[in-house]
């Protein structure tokens, strides 16, 4: 058979869930990944919410150093869906170095990935397939988003509890809230790590990775459900998502 008949490969997607931080913002305590929602760990949440998604093969969980058998254990215990496979990676100090470490553990024929916070449960897989489709597309990065409700003011920072200047207000409609999943071109995402990382720059999200590379991020929207819980009000509020999906899904 020659190279021009061969079949194409079919792209095959993996999502990175960094579950190694312990979320001080929700107080002490098991690390905010492994808190329970509704009963099941946000965690667990998370990952099914990836692999909800017919598009998504393999989910790696980049686990705290000393809680990958803790992790793994729990992936174990939980219903997942079978066509899709889990891996589980020891983490590293920083969210970027967590990353690094679940691209690394990919296999070869993984052509695109995902980045998910393990803080976003509740992301509806609608959301993940559109951010799939359009890195399938030909979109090197990809981001889910939403519009702004609020006018944001930019400050000069100053002591805690102390007045803060402001300085600008920028354009509402040019303001986006970035969720996750965020997609990306397996290699452009390799390549935004070895060289931010290798500068010492970093950034908040892959998607600033990319951006410093030069190389075109863009938008689809958003999901109102795929916030992140990081307060213990958003304890709350996850619970009565969960509540009304129950309630509508008759179980």
């Amino acid at each position: 058979m020659t190279d021009e008949s061969r079949p194409t490969p079919t792209p095959r997607t993996a999502a990175v869930i960094p579950a190694a931080g312990r979320g001080v913002r929700l107080g002490p305590g098991a690390p905010k990944a492994l808190r329970a929602l509704s009963g099941t760990p946000m965690l667990i949440h998370a990952v099914r919410a990836m692999a909800n998604s017919r598009a998504v093969s393999l989910v790696v969980v980049v686990a705290p150093k000393d809680g990958a058998a803790e992790v793994k254990h729990l992936l174990d215990e939980h219903a997942l869906p079978e066509r899709t496979d889990f891996l589980v990676v020891p983490g590293g100090e920083t969210r970027q170095e967590s990353v690094r470490l679940g691209l690394a553990a990919l296999p070869a024929d993984i052509t695109a990935v995902l980045v998910h916070d393990a803080a976003r449960p509740l992301v509806p897989v609608d959301t993940v397939d559109a951010v799939v489709e359009a890195v399938r597309d030909g979109s090197p990065a990809v981001v889910p988003a939403l519009p702004l409700a609020d006018t944001v003011k930019e400050v000069e920072p100053g002591e805690k509890g102390e007045p803060e200047p402001v300085v600008a207000t920028p354009a509402r409609a040019r303001l986006r809230a970035v969720q996750t999943p965020q997609g990306f071109d397996r290699a452009t995402l390799v390549r935004a790590h070895d060289t931010i990382a290798a500068s010492g720059e970093g950034a908040t999200d892959c998607a600033g990775m990319v951006e410093q590379l030069g190389v075109r991020v863009v938008v689809v929207p958003g999901h109102e459900e795929a916030f992140k819980v990081t307060r213990p009000l958003d304890l709350v509020l996850a619970e009565a998502v969960l509540a009304r999906r129950r309630a509508n899904d008759g179980f």
